[in-house]
């Protein structure tokens, strides 16, 4: 993945990644009460972020087929309600929470190569390029650094995967191998990283590159990942 220049920032330049936003609802109470429950024992901002990263990664079940492409659907708070979310949806939860804890966060995307999925995504997509993968990238100790929250522990474990840890000093991107070094992700293309997620960009990539989707798979899909990824690692 492409760098993200680091170099210091005014209060001004700030200013976007510590506000509430349409989907990054740093001031909704729900948010406002989960930043409480995990950080507010907190005083350093790295430790806040640390903390944080490990409830939105574990707490909210990783879940492709809820990715809805409308400001709602991908705001922080209905993550919350759902209690699941995809890479975008919970790379927004995350940012949310650290805006509420005082610590700024932005929103990255980059294209991957997803080598391992299951036979109904598969068919879905028809192809293993997810455009538009979001993370977090956070500003901790003077220096911008990216955090992926998507997959619960679980969800690894069952997958093969090793887990995504972050220690808020260095990049927390997914592996390029799992665990019995088979080809898992390749980063393809960054996107950038913004305040709010460019949601009219998304849809027309996904229109795009997708184009045998039917209209309303814009606005997420039916299936169970977790249970898909246990039927098919019986059977092989």
């Amino acid at each position: 993945m492409d760098p993200v220049t680091q170099r210091p920032l005014d209060a001004e330049e700030f200013a976007p990644y510590l506000a509430a936003g349409a989907t990054v609802q740093s001031e909704d109470p729900w948010v406002v009460a989960l930043t409480d429950r995990v950080a507010s024992g907190e005083a350093d901002p790295t430790a806040r972020a640390v903390a944080l990263y490990y409830a939105v990664r574990d707490d909210i079940r990783y879940d492709p087929y809820s990715s809805e492409l409308t400001v709602a659907g991908l705001s922080a708070r209905r993550t919350l309600e759902l209690g699941r979310g995809w890479c975008v949806s919970k790379a927004i939860l995350l940012a949310a929470c650290c805006r509420a804890s005082a610590v700024p966060a932005r929103l990255g995307f980059a294209d991957v190569r997803n080598h391992l999925s299951t036979e109904k995504m598969r068919e879905r997509m028809q192809t293993d390029v997810f455009y538009w993968h979001g993370y977090t990238s956070i500003y901790l100790e003077g220096q911008w650094v990216k955090a992926t929250p998507a997959f619960n522990v679980e969800l690894c474990e069952k997958l093969g995967l090793g887990t995504l840890e972050f220690d808020g000093r260095e990049d927390s991107i997914y592996h390029p191998f799992d665990l019995e070094g088979n080809r898992h992700m390749e980063y393809l293309k960054c996107r950038g990283e913004f305040a709010e997620p460019p949601v009219d960009a998304i849809v027309a990539t996904f229109r795009d590159e997708y184009s045998h989707w039917r209209e309303d798979h814009l606005g997420g899909g039916s299936g169970d990942f977790e249970r898909e990824i246990i039927a098919e690692t019986r059977l092989s």
